[in-house]
C-alpha cells in the first residue's frame, strides 16, 4: 500500500509538533511495532534530541504570548521537518518519489502550522493563561493519537488529519479579525515601549 496516507498524516502532525512526530515514529520503529519507519528516525541520537526538544516545546507552548514567538521561530522548522520525515517515509516504502513525498509533507506541515499559529494568536487575545495550556495539551494528545492511528491504520488517520486541517483553516479564517486586532495591539505595545525608551 502507498505510504501517502502516512506521509500526509505525518505532515499534518509535524505542523503541530514536529518533535513529537519524530519521537513517536522513531519509538514505534525502534520497538518493532512497524517496519514503515526508516532507520534514520530510530537512531538513539535522533530519539534523544527529539525527546529533549519535545520537552522544551511542551513547556514553551503553554506560556501565553511566548507560544506565538515559539510558533514564529518554527515557521521554517515544522514544514522542513514535515518534508524530511515525508521523504524518509517515501524512501523506506518506495511507492512514491521522495521529492513528491517531501512536497506533500512540507506543504501539509506548513498549512497545519499556520492553523496552529493563527489559533494561538486568537487565544492570546484572551487574558487568562488556562486556554493556552488546554490548547497545547489538546494539540499534543491529538498528535500522539493521530500518529498512533497512522501507524496501524494510515488511511483513516489521513482522513481524520484532513478533516482537522479543514476545520482549522475554516476556524482561522473565522478568527482572522481577532488575530488582526491582536497583531495591531502588539504593534502598538511595541511602539509605546520604543517611545518610552527614547
Amino acid at each position: 500500500m502507498s505510504a501517502l496516507p502516512l506521509i500526509f498524516t505525518a505532515g499534518w502532525a509535524s505542523g503541530v509538533n514536529a518533535y513529537a512526530v519524530v519521537l513517536l515514529l522513531g519509538l514505534f520503529g525502534r520497538t518493532g511495532l512497524t517496519d514503515a519507519v526508516p532507520e534514520a528516525l530510530q537512531r538513539t541520537d535522533v530519539l534523544i534530541a527529539a525527546a529533549v526538544l519535545f520537552a522544551i516545546e511542551a513547556v514553551a507552548d503553554k506560556i501565553p504570548y511566548f507560544d506565538s514567538f515559539w510558533d514564529a521561530l518554527h515557521t521554517v522548522v515544522r514544514p522542513a521537518s514535515g518534508a524530511v520525515v515525508a521523504a524518509l517515509l517515501a524512501g523506506q516504502d518506495g511507492s512514491l518519489s521522495e521529492l513528491a513525498a517531501g512536497a506533500v509533507g512540507g506543504a501539509t506541515a506548513l498549512a497545519s502550522h499556520l492553523v496552529k499559529a493563527g489559533t494561538r494568536m486568537a487565544i492570546n487575545t484572551s487574558p487568562e493563561p488556562a486556554s493556552n495550556i488546554v490548547a497545547s495539551t489538546a494539540e499534543d494528545i491529538s498528535v500522539a493519537g493521530i500518529i498512533t492511528l497512522a501507524i496501524f491504520h494510515p488511511l483513516p488517520a489521513a482522513i481524520v488529519a484532513g478533516i482537522l486541517l479543514l476545520i482549522g483553516l475554516i476556524l482561522v479564517t473565522f478568527l482572522a479579525t481577532r488575530i488582526r486586532r491582536y497583531l495591531r495591539r502588539r504593534r502598538q505595545r511595541r511602539a509605546a515601549r520604543t517611545a518610552a525608551a527614547t
